[in-house]
């Protein structure tokens, strides 16, 4: 399984707020699979964290291009 791409992420603020949420999620179901001692795959850790900040950077992009369109 290969990492996911930057630039495969498109969307509104919207979008990427609620697949952060999801990604969020999905991280907290792993932390707490791993803590009960069930059986997880590390790299999805690895590759939840990624994308999850993936995700939190493209959105500042957004914000940050909307805030010079305003000015």
């Amino acid at each position: 399984m290969s990492l996911p791409k930057y630039k495969d992420i498109k969307g509104t603020i919207e979008e990427i707020d609620q697949e952060i949420f999801l990604l969020q999620k999905s991280l907290f179901d792993l932390k707490i699979k791993n803590s009960t001692k069930q059986d997880v795959k590390a790299h999805l850790f690895i590759h939840t964290r990624r994308r999850l900040a993936q995700f939190e950077f493209k959105k500042g992009q957004i914000k940050k291009e909307l805030n010079l369109k305003q000015n």
